[in-house]
This record gives structure tokens, sequence and C-alpha cells, in this order.
């Protein structure tokens, strides 16, 4: 879904600063991965704000709720998928316009599927876990882009965790075990808290091998799409430990 390749950092800033006595090149570079990450930031922030919209007014029109009753729900459900696959795997033959298009539609078909949570949770419940969620995220993406310990192995392990973590949930799918469940929801925070400080490094870090290149655009809308995910499922897997049921 992701590309989880974990390129290594070259040095930039003051230490590139010490090191080759090129003042002037770390400064580029520093300010060059500002803006690459802030691009990254941007794009992932105007996604999430136009998933809102579109669930709260799709959920609002009542439209959703019935269409949540057809098989047009399972449409709606797995369309955010088939987005993800056919950005990942058609990332070199996809142009960069192409990507952000696709990137839209994706938030817009994520935006329909989470209509369905306005139905399950309170409206104070969702505002609350979404604030928390943001500041959690902040600090852990934080985290991620400030710290000089390599998180390459966290990741290696997070990432076998999300493939467990789904085929736990799809055998709850048989067994509606409300104790899985929570434990479930409980690693899920755990697991995307952590990819979330493991992906902000990473994307930090490949900024040295996309600079200047024609794939720098296409990186950009890929790392937003990762941190995107990173967040929406902290959110969901929260609301579902702490939201408040209709």
């Amino acid at each position: 879904m992701a590309n989880w390749s974990d390129p290594r950092p070259s040095q930039t800033g003051f230490n590139a600063v010490g090191v080759s006595g090129t003042w002037g090149r770390g400064t580029v570079n520093d300010a060059g991965l500002r803006r690459h990450m802030l691009s990254i930031y941007n794009y992932m922030a105007s996604g999430i704000m136009l998933s809102g919209v579109v669930a709260m007014g799709f959920a609002a029109s009542g439209m959703a709720e019935a269409v949540m009753m057809t098989p047009l729900r399972w449409l709606i459900a797995l369309a955010p998928l088939a987005f993800v696959m056919v950005m990942s795997f058609g990332i070199n033959r996809l142009s960069t316009a192409a990507l952000q298009g696709l990137f839209w539609a994706f938030s817009v078909a994520m935006g329909l599927s989470l209509s369905s949570i306005f139905f399950v949770y309170t409206g104070g419940s969702i505002a609350v876990t979404f604030l928390a969620t943001s500041g959690a995220f902040a600090g852990l993406s934080l985290y991620g882009y400030s710290t000089t310990k390599s998180l390459s192995g966290l990741g290696t392990f997070l990432i076998m965790g999300v493939f467990g973590l789904l085929i736990a949930m799809l055998v709850n799918l048989f067994l509606q075990s409300g104790p899985l469940a929570y434990a479930i929801s409980v690693l899920g925070v755990l697991i995307f808290a952590g990819l979330t400080a493991y992906d902000t490094q990473r994307l930090k870090q490949q900024y040295s091998e996309v600079a200047g290149t024609a794939f720098a655009g296409k990186a950009v809308i890929m790392g937003a799409l990762q941190l995107y995910l990173d967040f929406i499922n902290m959110f969901m897997f929260l609301l579902r430990l702490f939201g408040d049921r209709r």
C-alpha cells in the first residue's frame, strides 16, 4: 500500500557545515527540506479537511443513511482502498497531476466512507477524538522529524503489526468478541502512533534522494497519503475506544 523503503539520510544543515564547511549549501538543503515537508503536511491537512467536509455533508443530507442500507455501502467502503492501490502501484506510470487528482478523489471517497461514524457516535465525541488525534499526531510527527535515533527497526516491526492487526480484525468479524475488539483498538492506536513517527522520519530522509528530480512532486503526494492514512487510522481506533455511542 505504501512505499516502505527506508533510505539513509545524508548530512545537511549544521552537521553538514561542520564536515564540508559549505554553510550556504547546508542552508539551501535545510530550506528545501522544510518546503518539502511543509508541502506534504499541507496536502495531508487539505485531504483530511476535504474528507471531513464530505463526510459531514453526506451524513447531514440523509443520503448516507439511505445508501448504507444498500449494497452500495460496499462500494463506498472499498473505494478508498482501490485509490490507494492505484496510486501505489501506478506511481511510476502516473504523472504528478494524475496523482494529485487521485489523491483528491481518494479524500472524497474516504469522506463518503467516514460518513457512517455520524450514525454510530455522538458529534461531540467525534470532535473531541479528532482534536485529541490532531494533538497526538503533531507530537509524534515532530518527534519523528527531530529525533536523531533511527526508527527503521521499529518501522519494520510496526508494519508486521499492521498485517497482524488486519488478520485479527477479519477473525473478529466472525467471532464478534468484545474483548478482542478492545484489544485490536488499543493495538491499532499504538501501531499507527508509532508509524506516524516512523513515516515522518522516513519522508524526511527521503528528501535527499528526490530533491531536484522529477519524482519530487510525486514523493510529496505519496508522503501526504501515507501520513493521512496514519492519522485517519489512529483517529478511528481512538474513536472506537473512547467515542460515545448513540
